[in-house]
C-alpha cells in the first residue's frame, strides 16, 4: 500500500506565490508517489479575525486554486476539513493527552498572540491539537511542510507517542517532508514570509493579473539606490529569489550583472519579474476561469473526496474509542 501524505491551507482568500513555492508545487509531485489528502482548513481559520460572509468563496477559491494548479482528484482526495466531523472529535481525545504548558511555550502561539493581541482564544491555543488531529486521524506518514512548522510536526509526533504509550499502539508517528521551495518574503516588510495578513499589498496572487502584479512589484521593498559591493538588502534579495524562480537564465544573468555593477535600475527589473510571474501563471488563470464555471464538477470532487477519507476517519476513530473505553 502507498505512504499516506496530508496537508491543508487555511481558506483566507486566493493562494499566493509562498503557497505554491511553499506547499502545491511539492503536493503535485506527491500526488503521483502517495496517498494522498490535500484539505482546505476552515476550522484552523476561524482561529484569528475573519468574515463569515466570505467564509464559503474563501473556500471555494482555494479549491479552485488547487485544482487549477493540477492537484488531480483522480490522485489524491479533496476535502474541506469541516466536512469531516472526525477531525474535532480526535482533537478533543487528543487534548485529554496534551499538556498546556507545551501548547503555550509553542513559538506559533506566541507570533499569533502578538499578531492578534485582541483576539486570543482556546482555538488559537489549541491549535496544534487540531492540526496533529488532522494528521492523525488519517493515520498519514508524512507531511510536507516548511521549515517553520517543524515544531508542529515534532508536537504530533508527541501526541501520538503518548497517546500509542497511554492506551496502546494506534498511530504512525508522521514525518516531516521539508518543502524544498524557495522561501518568498513579503514584498512590503521581506523580513517576514509573504502573507495576507500583512494586506494585499504584500503579497502576489496567483490569479492576480499583469496589472495588478505590475503595481504591487512596483513598490515592493528594495534598496535605495544602486549599492554596488553592499550586502543584498531583504527586499531586493526576495525580488531575485522570484526572479530565479519564474525569469529565464538571462534575465536573471543579466540583472545580476547590473547588481553587481551598481548600475541596476529597479524599475526594470520590478517590471522584467512582473510580466514573467504574469506569463507563468497564464495557463493557470484561464483553467481557473474555466473551473469557476462548472459549481457541480466542483461539489462532486469534494462529495466523493470525502466520501473516500471519512471512511478511513471513522475506522480510526472506531480505533481510539475503543482504545480509550469509549466503546
Amino acid at each position: 500500500m502507498k505512504k499516506r501524505v496530508f496537508s491543508g491551507i487555511r481558506p483566507t482568500g486566493k493562494l499566493h506565490l509562498g503557497n505554491y513555492l511553499g506547499a502545491v508545487k511539492q503536493w503535485l509531485k506527491l500526488q503521483d508517489k502517495y496517498d494522498c489528502i490535500y484539505a482546505v482548513v476552515d476550522y484552523h481559520g476561524i482561529t484569528t479575525p475573519f468574515d463569515p460572509q466570505k467564509m464559503q468563496q474563501n473556500i471555494l477559491n482555494v479549491v479552485l486554486d488547487y485544482l487549477a494548479l493540477g492537484l488531480n482528484p483522480k490522485k489524491c482526495s479533496l476535502i474541506i476539513q469541516s466536512h469531516l466531523p472526525e477531525h474535532l472529535e480526535l482533537a478533543w481525545i487528543l487534548g485529554s493527552v496534551t499538556s498546556l504548558a507545551k501548547l503555550q511555550h509553542l513559538p506559533t502561539f506566541k507570533e499569533k498572540v502578538k499578531l492578534h493581541p485582541a483576539y486570543v482564544n482556546l482555538g488559537m491555543l489549541s491549535y496544534p491539537v487540531l492540526m496533529a488531529a488532522d494528521i492523525l486521524i488519517y493515520k498519514s506518514n508524512f507531511v510536507p511542510v516548511g521549515k517553520d512548522q517543524l515544531p508542529h510536526i515534532e508536537f504530533s509526533r508527541e501526541i501520538a507517542r503518548k497517546f500509542n504509550r497511554t492506551f496502546g499502539k494506534v498511530f504512525p508517528e508522521p514525518k516531516a517532508l521539508l518543502t524544498r521551495g524557495a522561501r518568498i518574503m513579503s514584498l512590503t516588510d521581506p523580513e517576514q514570509k509573504m502573507s495576507k495578513s500583512l494586506g494585499p499589498q504584500s503579497y502576489i496572487a496567483l490569479a492576480d493579473s499583469l496589472k495588478v502584479i505590475e503595481a504591487k512589484i512596483a513598490k515592493a521593498v528594495t534598496d535605495v539606490g544602486p549599492r554596488k559591493g553592499a550586502k543584498m538588502s531583504p527586499g531586493t534579495a526576495n525580488l531575485f529569489t522570484l526572479m530565479q524562480e519564474f525569469s529565464d537564465s538571462k534575465t536573471l544573468s543579466y540583472f545580476k550583472a547590473k547588481y553587481k555593477k551598481g548600475t541596476i535600475r529597479y524599475s526594470e527589473m520590478k517590471k522584467a519579474l512582473a510580466c514573467d510571474i504574469a506569463k507563468a501563471f497564464e495557463p493557470f488563470r484561464k483553467r481557473r476561469l474555466e473551473l469557476a464555471k462548472k459549481p457541480s464538477y466542483i461539489k462532486k470532487i469534494l462529495e466523493e473526496g470525502a466520501k473516500k477519507a471519512r471512511k478511513t476517519a471513522q475506522e480510526t476513530i472506531k480505533e481510539v474509542k475503543k482504545k480509550i473505553g469509549l466503546l
